[in-house]
């Protein structure tokens, strides 16, 4: 595990599966993932989504893990033949693929003694691994080295977060606030933008136009994790923006 070297904490997802790349079902997993990670001050750094393909999978999960601090992946821990991502994550760290006793009890006290071979296939996970506890329904999912294995269904994927955050190295919060400039389009708003990322390069800024019935404009947000440097940064932005004879701008609340 390679992480950041700038101090700050990163993580990556890789969401699995052919439905994904089909469009047959839509992700939601990496937009909660990534709010889940924000609040605890871990910076969601790059995402892909791979098919249904062990080799794809272990070479994404290898240079994934080898270059952020933690690697959550989702999807592909069911029951069905295509369902490789235990498999895939066993091949990528080099250890054999176990039943897991415990998964197996939980499992056998749900459906009965007998679980056929469908089944357990949702109770093997790589040696050395620990389980990720599953609120929701369904076997648990794991984790071994700075991977964590979690379920596509996103109902599911929330609930196995929640036994995710207390194991992770959190960093200090990106804290954002926002200036919603109406009436003046990018072309307008791209010098005075310009020069105060310039003046604050630790910062990330960013400009999201809108338009609608009610008008166009842009909303410019700033993001850090020096809540002064911040309020600096905006009111040199604002006042950069009244000095190019933009005035329709305001401080919005962020969503």
């Amino acid at each position: 595990m390679a992480g950041s070297t700038d101090g700050r904490v990163t993580a990556a997802v890789l969401i699995i599966g052919d439905e994904i790349l089909s469009g047959r079902t839509q992700d939601t997993n990496l937009r909660d993932i990534a709010r889940y990670l924000g609040v605890l001050g871990v910076d969601l750094a790059e995402a892909r989504t791979v098919p249904d393909v062990q080799d794809e999978i272990v070479a994404a999960l290898n240079a994934l893990r080898e270059r952020y601090d933690y690697v959550i992946t989702t999807g592909g821990i069911g029951p069905t033949h295509d369902d490789i991502t235990a498999d895939a994550v066993a091949a990528a760290f080099g250890v054999e693929l176990i039943e897991h006793p415990e998964i197996l009890a939980m499992m056998s006290a749900r459906w009965g003694v007998e679980l056929n071979a469908a089944r357990r296939r949702m109770a093997r996970v790589p040696v050395g691994g620990e389980l990720v506890k599953n609120p929701v329904q369904g076997p648990p999912g794991f984790t071994i080295g700075n991977v964590f294995v979690l379920a596509g269904v996103p109902t599911i994927m929330r609930g196995m977060l929640e036994d995710v955050g207390w194991r992770l190295r959190g960093g200090a919060v990106t804290v954002a606030r926002t200036v919603r400039v109406e009436g003046s389009g990018e072309g307008v708003i791209a010098a005075p933008l310009e020069a105060v990322a310039k003046a604050h390069p630790d910062m990330s800024l960013g400009s999201y136009p809108f338009f609608g019935d009610a008008g166009y404009g842009s909303n410019l947000v700033l993001r850090s994790r020096d809540p002064e440097e911040l309020a600096r940064a905006l009111d040199e932005l604002v006042a950069a923006l009244r000095s190019a004879g933009i005035d329709n701008v305001r401080e919005i609340e962020n969503a």
